[in-house]
């Protein structure tokens, strides 16, 4: 396949989609129970460490990877074998959490949402994608995610339209804006949520594994710019839903998102169901497809293609039974935060400026916290 070196539209949609689909429904409810009115503030730190790991997975893309396709020390190339391994369980840890929060949304607006309930339609869903992979394969079903991106961009704006007249008019009453009161937390406590909150804003290594596709310049572009126009929506996102959640009575669940859609809007809330229910879904076969031919790639091509969503797909099902939503979350930062203290260590070996080792080695550390401290929220 030619590389496309002037689609950089093209090539952002991946990391972009991957990164919205894995956070915007979820990352308000977790971040005020932590935090409360320094929700946004706690967002830009949370988007600045992502921004930090970004820049990890840009120099690789330039520097290691060339090093990687020629003769590489064996250290580089251990290491990077050791990462796509840990970028396998990530993904498997992912698509079970993009269908847990499909189910939330979708029982939610039925008024069914309970854990048995959950479980179910979320076992159910990924029966079926491992359904069409064994039979058809999932190829088909990767054009849902440009629809999937536009479908969550239009409610995105949707909703902050409608956060925004919301804030407005509540800052023209008597009563002003009204933030939040976090849970009761202490600092450690804070520390560990906030930790757990890495995987809302993963995606953007996507471009490191669309070498086939795209060049270099236009894959580190494509990591960047996810990450810019990331950044900018979730911080404000999270800055114009606070002075809504207080009505939520400090009772945060996975799908509060719905309740907050519904007092800026009841007109929000059926968009946000189908946001959500394409987003996830879309999100779930493209980990699916990512963590098959991963695993194709390290055998060697020794496994097929169908007994690799076979995995994929059961581990994600045992997974759905071991653990609710919130708790997936925090176990898969903990994956992608080890996956991405690799990639440092990648970085590292490669390297050769001091300041920049010096660099890696902070970053590697406060992922190494995140893989074996961060926790679920609540």
């Amino acid at each position: 396949m030619a590389k496309q070196s002037g689609s950089l539209v093209v090539a952002t949609t991946t990391p972009l989609a991957s990164i919205f689909g894995s956070g915007f429904l979820i990352i308000v409810p977790i971040l005020a129970g932590a935090v409360g009115r320094y929700s946004a503030i706690a967002m830009v730190g949370v988007c600045a460490l992502a921004i930090a790991v970004g820049s990890v997975i840009r120099f690789n893309i330039r520097n290691a990877e060339p090093v990687l396709a020629d003769k590489p020390p064996e250290s580089t190339l251990s290491l990077e074998r050791a990462s796509d391994l840990a970028l396998i369980l990530a993904y498997v840890i992912s698509v079970s959490l993009y269908l847990h929060i499909l189910s939330a949304f979708v029982l939610g607006g039925l008024g069914a949402d309970t854990p048995l309930n959950e479980n179910l339609l979320t076992t159910s869903v990924i029966a079926v994608i491992m359904a069409i992979g064994i039979t058809k394969g999932l190829g088909a079903l990767s054009v849902l995610e440009r629809w999937a991106l536009l479908v969550t961009l239009l409610i995105i704006a949707l909703l902050f339209a409608g956060f925004a007249h919301f804030d407005w008019t509540a800052l023209q009453s008597s009563a002003g804006l009204q933030m939040p009161t976090p849970d009761d937390h202490t600092p450690w406590e804070v520390l560990t949520i906030l930790a757990g909150t890495l995987i809302v804003v993963q995606g953007f290594e996507t471009p490191r594994y669309l070498g086939d596709m795209f060049d270099t310049e236009t894959r580190i572009k494509a990591s960047r710019w996810s990450q810019i126009i990331s950044t900018l929506v979730y911080v404000g996102f999270v800055a114009l839903a606070l002075p809504i959640v207080h009505l939520l009575g400090g009772k945060y669940d996975d799908n509060s998102l719905i309740e907050l859609a519904k007092f800026a809007s009841p007109l929000l809330v059926v968009p946000l169901i189908i946001a959500a229910a394409l987003s996830q879904f879309s999100a779930a076969v493209a980990d699916t497809l990512s963590a098959t031919g991963n695993m194709e790639e390290i055998t060697a091509h020794k496994l097929k293609e169908k007994f690799g969503y076979i995995l994929i797909g059961g581990g994600a099902i045992c997974l759905t039974w071991s653990a609710d939503t919130l708790q997936i979350i925090a176990l898969a930062s903990r994956a992608f935060a080890f996956y991405y203290m690799l990639q440092c260590f990648v970085a590292f070996t490669v390297c050769k400026s001091p300041v920049q080792r010096f660099g890696l080695v902070m970053v590697a550390a406060v992922l190494g916290f995140i893989t074996v401290f961060a926790v679920p929220a609540g």
